[in-house]
């Protein structure tokens, strides 16, 4: 496992992040454990979770095992989805943002969390008040690094701007979603964070499973059962691509799973893919990304096999093509 800076925050963070959605959720204790355990000894120290996750019950169970050792790890979470009933009990107003920080730190019994992630943009909260709010949680001690997820490309840069203009703690991390169908991240969103040096830790790097080959044919899954991955990755094209891209890597031996979190962690503004797994036979192939000789040509075949997004100006024809 090689270590990569987070952002220009100084802290090193393992090439891999493991996303602990599943605890509580698809995974029990003991597999959640389990899990972690092999996360852990793969040289993994780097955990990212969310207050949603299973209405708190992730946090709780992330907390319980990095009890004795809190201090090696590097453990993210986010807040804006609802937490309650309370009108306000959601988004990321000063109010919410510090009211969702003290009920993290309690089920992750911990004092601090090294990252905070605003899970989503929220429109009826001005984005300045939004980064006070960061602001506010960083300057009590209570978050180490301050964290947009699912922002565009605009809206982080706005958000970095504001708090340069204020002298307030700076974005260390983005986390868009980015995968081999979903490729939009790469018009803007990436190459606005290594201008400004921040650390990317992309999720859904196997795009939910589509990129594993489960899904040809007639295979059911969440992608066909779950209205949000299927609305997401529910295109006929994406299936076409899936499919070319398993035959590619079956061709050359490589497994689809850990190729495709390789792929991901291959772009140079990538700190750390976000993997995550129900139980640990499936987390096995995300961990073997890790061995994956990723070079350059190999990258831009596998881009071929996609949809390459069009440019923000829209200028089309002036995309160069890819070289070894």
């Amino acid at each position: 496992m090689k270590f990569k800076p987070l952002g220009r925050s100084g802290v090193l963070v393992s090439e891999l992040c493991f996303g602990t959605m599943s605890f509580g959720g698809d995974a029990d204790d003991a597999t959640s454990a389990a899990m972690y355990k092999a996360c852990r000894d793969a040289g993994i120290n780097f955990f990212d979770c969310a207050d949603q996750y299973n209405k708190g019950r992730s946090e709780e169970i992330l907390g319980a095992l990095i009890e004795g050792h809190r201090d090696e790890l590097v453990i993210t979470t986010k807040c804006f989805n609802p937490m309650g009933e309370d009108i306000n009990a959601r988004g990321t107003s000063r109010r919410h943002v510090v009211r969702a920080v003290e009920a993290s730190l309690k089920r992750l019994r911990t004092d601090r969390v090294d990252v905070l992630f605003l899970h989503q943009f929220d429109t009826r909260t001005p984005i300045e008040e939004s980064m006070r709010a960061l602001e506010d949680v960083v300057s009590a001690g209570k978050v180490l690094y301050p964290a947009v997820s699912n922002y565009s490309a605009w809206q982080t840069q706005t958000a970095i701007d504001i708090q340069d203009r204020h002298g307030w703690a700076r974005l260390q991390v983005i986390q868009p979603m980015y995968n081999l169908v979903k490729r939009q991240a790469e018009v803007e969103i990436l190459p606005m964070a290594e201008a400004n040096g921040v650390g990317v830790i992309p999720y859904s790097p196997g795009a939910a499973g589509l990129l594993s080959g489960k899904y040809s044919g007639d295979a059911n899954g969440r992608l066909k059962t779950n209205k949000m991955y299927e609305a997401r990755y529910g295109e006929t094209w994406m299936f076409e691509v899936a499919d070319r891209y398993v035959a590619f890597c079956r061709d050359r031996g490589l497994n689809p799973v850990s190729t495709a979190v390789a792929w991901v962690g291959a772009h140079p503004a990538v700190t750390a893919p976000i993997i995550g797994a129900r139980n640990v036979e499936q987390l096995r192939d995300s961990l073997a990304a890790v061995d994956v000789d990723m070079p350059a040509a190999l990258r831009a075949e596998i881009a071929a096999l996609s949809r390459t997004p069009p440019p923000a100006t829209d200028r089309s024809e002036e995309i160069k093509p890819a070289t070894a």
